[in-house]
């Protein structure tokens, strides 16, 4: 496992390099990996980390009708779209672009008409809804869809995955803490043998590679 230091070093030294610009810069996590057969599915990346901290601004939508819509709205969710609603969502292109804004949660029975409706616009994105667990804490449901990233691997022959974790408003503890959580959950899947090199960069910086 790297050493939590080498990681914050790295986000340090990636912040100081980054350059003044107009713009939020992000800061990403870089991964090669070794002697792991992406051609085989077992060995893909599909993983999905709660992070610390949230790595940006996210908005939150749950489909869910009755009782459970109004618990989702207390909650703190930034749109709750009921059942009737989602066959609105899928007559209009419009609508649909707004909706690739927002992560989502789902009641367990909307699933199949949002599957069915939306699919073609969420699916590909990698954006459909997680099912909300009957009796669960919405609250912190929501809370940790806000923190969580997707890690995943593209394609059978590109070693390598590319995360957010954070941008430059954030402080350095927080950027090297999310960091450090998805480089272990990463590591516990496919184990530290198989990670060849590790990066920080940010959005217009040089990568920096974090230290053995």
């Amino acid at each position: 496992m790297v050493d939590k230091k080498k990681v914050e070093a790295a986000v340090k030294t990636a912040l100081a390099e980054k350059g003044e610009r107009k713009f939020k810069q992000s800061l990403e996590l870089a991964v090669n990996f070794k002697d792991l057969d992406f051609k085989k599915p077992e060995n893909r990346l599909n993983l999905d980390v709660i992070l610390p901290v949230a790595p940006r601004k996210v908005k939150i939508a749950v489909f869910a009708d009755t009782q459970l819509a109004l618990d989702a709205k207390n909650a703190g969710a930034d749109l709750v779209i009921s059942g009737e609603q989602i066959k609105m969502y899928a007559s209009d292109k419009k609508k649909q672009k707004e909706l690739l804004e927002y992560r989502f949660l789902a009641a367990p029975q909307l699933m199949v008409e949002v599957g069915k409706s939306l699919g073609q616009v969420l699916g590909t994105r990698g954006l459909l809804p997680k099912p909300i667990p009957p009796g669960s804490n919405l609250k912190a449901l929501i809370e940790n869809a806000r923190r969580t990233v997707n890690v995943k691997t593209k394609g059978k022959y590109l070693p390598t995955i590319h995360v957010i974790f954070g941008n430059e408003e954030l402080p350095v503890e927080q950027l090297s803490d999310n960091a450090f959580s998805l480089l272990e959950s990463i590591e516990n899947k496919v184990g530290q043998p198989a990670v060849r090199s590790v990066f920080v960069k940010s959005t217009m910086g040089k990568p920096v590679r974090v230290s053995n």
